[in-house]
């Protein structure tokens, strides 16, 4: 892909991205929740449900490429509001690992599955090998570009 090639498809990939996180669908996918969560806090819940098991605070940071002070904040304020707690890592009783409570997890379910349903809506007359090269297209694109950061 030539750099010209790129410059056309960042416009798109900048569209996606204000559609996922400042359009309706972003705002209906919160509502979703039951909860008036901040995005950042939001964002903690859904990373520990797609994690599927509990982090460590600097792998949240690292996943959400943010800096640990400012998870940390935010975890307190999700425990507060007993939509995470903290359990022991089984490897070292002297580091927590932060999980979702069921509260927690619902509200992440149903954040991803509202989310989840509308880009299901969006490419539900594609072909199938279209959705299937959609996915594994993203997922390369995503751990490539994640993988370059890492490198930064």
């Amino acid at each position: 892909m030539s750099s010209d090639d790129f410059a056309d498809v960042l416009p798109r990939i900048a569209q996606l991205s204000t559609a996922m996180n400042r359009g309706r669908v972003a705002q209906q996918a919160m509502d979703a929740t039951g909860l008036s969560l901040d995005r950042p806090g939001l964002t903690i819940l859904v990373t520990l449900a797609t994690a599927g098991t509990p982090l460590r605070i600097g792998e949240i940071a690292d996943r959400m490429q943010v800096v640990g002070p400012h998870v940390t904040r935010q975890v307190q304020a999700l425990e507060q509001r007993d939509l995470v707690q903290r359990v022991a890592d089984p490897n070292d009783k002297r580091v927590s690992l932060i999980e979702l409570t069921p509260t927690g997890a619902e509200a992440a379910q149903r954040y991803m599955t509202t989310v989840l349903g509308w880009f299901r809506d969006a490419v539900d007359d594609w072909p199938a090998q279209d959705r299937a090269d959609l996915g594994r297209l993203l997922t390369k694109l995503a751990d490539d570009v994640t993988t370059k950061l890492t490198e930064l």
